[in-house]
């Protein structure tokens, strides 16, 4: 099974402070911008919406009045949760991870330890937990983040290794670590950190 890692450049407290916000304007705003995509979603779950699963814009609904949820299909709010991240953030170059298989994660995160670089682990999104007050999915999508904090650190550790260093690598692992170096930087210029979704 293969699997896709979709990150963004945001303000974490922005993207959070929807949920249960009950801005009408924001969620009209969302569904509006993205309309074509929930369609094409509503049609990709359209088993588990016979089955009694909300349709996405019922879930975003549900997101920025912070409930009511049905837990048996707490994935469709975490898709939900990244449209609010997409409609706040900027998606990031994510070609060295989507698609990837098995323990590519793992991989990077070694490559990573190895430079030296310990602020942050590409791991992180794929067990950390959705925002308090949104249900976690027993299975996918994953999500996690990394602060505004940990990616000035991260990019410091980065810029502080050697071109020796690098060398060593695996020229696969060398060329995520890189991709993730760009999200670093971006989140360091804007201020903002990282949010990430893997599905």
């Amino acid at each position: 099974m293969s699997y896709a890692l979709t990150t963004y450049v945001i303000d974490l407290e922005v993207a959070r402070s929807a949920i249960g916000s009950r801005d009408e304007k924001l969620r009209r705003m969302i569904g509006g911008r993205f309309k074509r995509q929930l369609a094409a979603d509503d049609e990709y779950f359209s088993h588990e919406i016979e089955r009694g699963a909300s349709t996405r814009y019922e879930a975003l609904r549900a997101v920025i009045d912070g409930g009511p949820y049905d837990e048996r299909y707490a994935f469709q709010y975490a898709y939900a949760y990244q449209l609010v991240c997409e409609f706040h953030g900027r998606p990031c170059f994510n070609n060295d991870f989507s698609p990837f298989r098995d323990d590519w994660l793992q991989t990077v995160d070694a490559g990573l330890a190895e430079l030296g670089i310990k602020a942050v682990a590409v791991t992180e999104f794929s067990y950390g937990s959705l925002p308090p007050g949104l249900p976690r999915p027993e299975d996918l999508p994953d999500y996690g983040e990394w602060s505004a904090e940990e990616c000035r650190e991260a990019l410091t550790q980065w810029t502080a290794t050697t071109p020796e260093q690098r060398a060593v690598l695996d020229a696969e692992v060398l060329r995520a670590i890189e991709s993730c170096s760009r999200w670093w930087r971006d989140a360091v210029a804007a201020g903002r950190g990282v949010a990430g979704f893997m599905s």
